[in-house]
């Protein structure tokens, strides 16, 4: 699920948020970093679960409406398509999702629905809906379709929603892409019979991630003064007040995979930092870090300090 460049972002953000003096490893940081990465999770549970809580909405408006509770005017709740969207019903029946989300405490919309209540009326008066609504087409697929474009378009582009998420935790404003991408991939890839547990992908691709994620952190904080001292000897240009302390984070990370990450390409590292740092840093701080980083690969290069096993991962 994660990729390696959000492993690597959310490093970034731990050792920034450290205080210089608070430069070291220690079981509590690697703590921190775990929880991190997790709560990445969270945050897709929590979205996939607000596609179950729409369908609750509509299927407890079509019961009031049936009940002759509301006026004629909103015999829209008639229609039964909607609530017997075939993609919907197997997610809200998926008992290993719903025991996760249990499990992790996480049904907060049952406390906050009017987020639900909001999405359900900017739905149900779009036009997406109306056409959805409107087509005499009964499938799977169609189903599946319409749920996708409604994530896209109506859902992640609520800006309502995304505040109340990001007040819950603020570096989920960091996940939001990420999480969006995977759960817009899983819907229209979906069948209209999944495993068990096709909506509970794995975090890590693989334990090596893992691995990573906890050796990058490591290694960086414990030579953090080493790889400063090999940093400040390429920056005798450069006004040291004025380069942005999260430069200097990407840098010693970056310095950590080259010399410490056998299998780790050359390349994979520069453009992994330096595509960071177009996102997260001033605007010429990808530069900057393309021309330290070049210029420390070349001469760890020949000193022998950068060895890369594996072939091609010399470039």
């Amino acid at each position: 699920m994660l990729t390696r460049r959000h492993i690597r972002l959310k490093i970034m953000q731990i050792i920034y948020a450290l205080r210089i003096s608070d430069f070291e490893y220690t079981k509590e940081t690697e703590k921190k970093l775990l929880e991190s990465i997790d709560s990445t999770y969270e945050l897709y549970l929590i979205l996939i679960s607000f596609l179950i809580e729409i369908l609750k909405k509509a299927q407890e408006k079509h019961l009031i409406s049936q009940k002759k509770l509301l006026s004629d005017q909103n015999n829209i709740y008639d229609n039964k398509k909607f609530i017997k969207n075939q993609f919907l019903n197997l997610l809200k029946s998926n008992h290993l999702f719903n025991e996760e989300i249990k499990k992790r405490n996480l049904n907060l919309w049952h406390l906050d629905f009017k987020y639900v209540d909001l999405i359900y009326e900017n739905l149900t008066k779009s036009e997406l809906f109306s056409d959805y609504i409107d087509n005499d087409e009964i499938s799977y697929e169609n189903d599946r379709n319409f749920v996708a474009k409604f994530y896209k378009n109506i859902i992640v582009t609520n800006d309502k929603l995304y505040s109340y998420l990001e007040d819950r935790n603020i570096n989920w404003m960091d996940d939001f892409p990420l999480i969006n991408t995977i759960i817009l991939k899983l819907i229209n890839k979906s069948k209209g019979v999944n495993s068990k547990t096709y909506f509970l992908p794995k975090l890590y691709k693989d334990n090596q991630d893992k691995i990573f994620a906890k050796d990058l952190l490591k290694i960086t904080l414990k030579n953090y003064n080493n790889y400063n001292n090999e940093i400040s000897k390429k920056i005798k240009n450069w006004d040291p007040d004025r380069i942005a302390r999260l430069d200097y984070v990407m840098l010693n990370m970056a310095l950590c995979e080259l010399v410490e990450f056998k299998t780790i390409p050359i390349k994979v590292t520069l453009n992994e930092y330096i595509e960071i740092s177009k996102e997260y840093s001033t605007p010429k701080s990808n530069v900057f870090i393309n021309g330290i980083l070049d210029s420390i690969v070349k001469d760890f290069t020949k000193t022998g300090k950068i060895i890369k096993e594996g072939r091609g991962l010399h470039e």
